[in-house]
């Protein structure tokens, strides 16, 4: 087998913070992480960003919140997750998770991705807060340590949004089955890893096998 190095080998995990099924699978995406780290050390693992509904003034129309409130409480009958469904009457849904995502991408070039997508999930499936909301957004950057005023500029700018769109373009050239989906990519070769939303290990013995055909 040819060695590969590190940095050509990675595995990504592609998510859109504002994704109920993401929040439903975090427990499991959490554990293979760990064990990507401690049993495959050579695999670099990067967030990749989806972006599931564009930016959005308009309310969310009455039959999508029953969708997805009929989708929160499938993926708590089937994973046990829990949320928070006074959201639905203390908010004002909007179909619009952009923002939520370039919150993570601002917070990526603090070394802060994870922590966000982390904080935008509490806040949305258990807080009950909008984070269609750039207010919402800020005030988690302030939690996090991010200086407000640089956040703010950098959640809106220009610049955030084309690295967004180039962030999209790259993320769907990828094999991906909706979100969340993982990818490994070996030199200029993807593979799509299945998802097991209860066991990590499915995941991980795919992984395993793709590095073995190499």
């Amino acid at each position: 087998m040819q060695q590969v190095s590190h940095t050509q080998i990675q595995l990504s995990y592609v998510y859109d913070p504002m994704c109920s099924w993401c929040w439903g699978y975090r427990p499991t995406w959490l554990a293979l992480e760990q064990q990507i780290k401690e049993q495959l050390p050579q695999v670099n693992i990067c967030y990749r960003l989806g972006g599931l509904a564009p930016d959005s003034d308009v309310p969310m129309p009455q039959e999508m919140q029953q969708f997805l409130v009929q989708t929160w409480h499938k993926i708590a009958n089937q994973l046990g997750t829990q949320f928070n469904f006074d959201f639905w009457t203390q908010c004002q849904p909007r179909r619009s998770t952009y923002p939520a995502c370039r919150a993570c991408l601002v917070a990526r070039e603090y070394g802060l991705e994870s922590q966000m997508y982390a904080a935008i999930q509490q806040a949305y499936y258990l807080d009950a807060q909008n984070p269609s909301d750039d207010s919402t957004l800020i005030a988690l950057a302030n939690k996090l340590g991010i200086d407000v005023a640089r956040f703010s500029e950098q959640l809106t700018s220009l610049a955030t949004k084309q690295q967004f769109k180039e962030e999209l373009q790259l993320t769907h050239s990828l094999p991906i089955q909706g979100f969340p989906s993982l990818v490994l990519s070996i030199e200029q070769n993807h593979f799509s890893i299945p998802i097991d939303y209860v066991n990590f290990q499915t995941s991980l013995d795919a992984i395993k096998k793709a590095l073995c055909t190499r």
